[in-house]
């Protein structure tokens, strides 16, 4: 019990600029989603995961349909994902989710923040061992034991259930995301998810101190502000 999770949420920043880059950040996640699996989202789960998210992020309405509707053509870019992995102030491990139509370029771009950091990149599986693919689903509800029932009659694999003042966060490998997700649609209805997404969890957490503290803020903002990157998982306890 009681596994760290970071809301993928965005605390919504008072420039234009940041909110720009917060709307194009899910503009391409969404354009990929709805590309790779189809433009409705009664039909993919994924999809509609990330218009929820996205409408409780603040993310426009003209944003979410632009890229869906940019999907429906079948042209457009070609996004890859890609993921790099490293060191990063304090012995601290991170892990970035980038999608990018230029891997060269990406790869450049997230290595040199790792250089101007004193911070270190590493090969593949140099920290991922240290990290589980993880799927969150997080909704309000008293039941936990129906929860539990429901998800085992499904045939998911649950590695984790919290149940805190009322609100039920379930941990699946992302292995099974869709199928935990339909198997509380099939037995709740329809649910207004707290958090519905696929994280890279910790194993476990460090605590950094002194100068390692600016020098990660410093470095986390750096990544933050390349388009290619989606998403920062990393073991720190700020």
């Amino acid at each position: 019990m009681g596994r760290a999770y970071q809301n993928r949420k965005e605390s919504m920043a008072k420039t234009s600029d940041a909110k720009a880059k917060v709307y194009s950040k899910y503009g391409r996640e969404l354009y990929v989603c709805a590309k790779a699996g189809g433009v409705d989202p009664a039909g993919n789960l994924a999809l509609r995961g990330l218009i929820e998210r996205a409408k409780k992020d603040q993310v426009p309405s003209h944003v979410i349909e632009k890229a869906i509707n940019k999907a429906k053509g079948g042209g457009g870019e070609d996004f890859f994902p890609a993921i790099y992995e490293g060191y990063g102030p304090g012995s601290s491990m991170v892990m970035i989710e980038c999608l990018t139509d230029n891997p060269n370029r990406t790869f450049g771009d997230v290595r040199l923040c790792f250089t101007k950091t004193k911070c270190k990149i590493g090969t593949q599986g140099s920290v991922s061992h240290m990290f589980d693919h993880s799927a969150i689903l997080a909704f309000n509800s008293d039941d936990e034991e129906a929860v539990l029932d429901a998800l085992l009659t499904a045939d998911v694999d649950v590695t984790d259930i919290e149940n805190e003042d009322g609100l039920i966060t379930v941990f699946t490998p992302n292995t099974d995301y869709f199928k935990a997700k339909q198997a509380l649609i099939d037995a709740f209805g329809e649910i207004d998810f707290e958090v519905d997404e696929i994280q890279y969890l910790p194993q476990s957490t460090t605590t950094i101190s002194g100068d390692d503290v600016e020098m990660f803020e410093k470095f986390i903002d750096m990544l933050n502000d390349l388009d290619d990157v989606q998403n920062i998982y990393h073991n720190v306890e700020l």
